[in-house]
């Protein structure tokens, strides 16, 4: 994909991200904290699981672009999936973010991510929300 492609991906997916709103429906979501000691990033989730599918994630808080940009495009990836998709998914998306062989077809436009290993500083800020969603899945299966 072309950088320039990924990069007006990633700026979009930061101004106009997908579902970046407060859930203070507590019967209906759980709340996960995601948070980079490191730098500003903090963003609380809110997931929905019905019957052992995806049925709503959204999120608020304050984060680089980053974090808000992958947390926007994976969590529309996740909503409607299964949690062994969605956890497949994820381990994907952390396989290409740590240069191992992962399946494209699985992650879409989370491929926008594929340089951060360049900079390791901000592989953290990638794999934030990934990595609190799948700690949560995995409690949950």
């Amino acid at each position: 994909m072309d950088s320039n492609l990924k990069r007006s991906i990633i700026i979009d997916n930061y101004q106009n991200p997908v579902n970046r709103k407060r859930e203070d429906n507590n019967d209906k979501y759980e709340k996960i904290n995601t948070r980079n000691v490191s730098c500003i990033d903090n963003l609380d989730l809110y997931i929905n699981l019905k019957d052992g599918i995806i049925s709503d994630i959204t999120f608020e808080g304050e984060a680089c672009v980053i974090s808000i940009a992958s947390t926007s495009i994976l969590i529309n990836k996740l909503i409607g999936k299964s949690i062994n998709v969605a956890l497949e998914i994820i381990d994907n998306y952390l396989k290409m973010i740590n240069e191992e062989e992962y399946d494209e077809t699985l992650i879409s436009d989370l491929v926008v991510f594929d340089d951060v290993s360049k900079q390791p500083s901000r592989i953290k800020c990638a794999t934030l929300t990934a990595n609190g969603i799948k700690k949560y899945l995995m409690e949950n299966k």
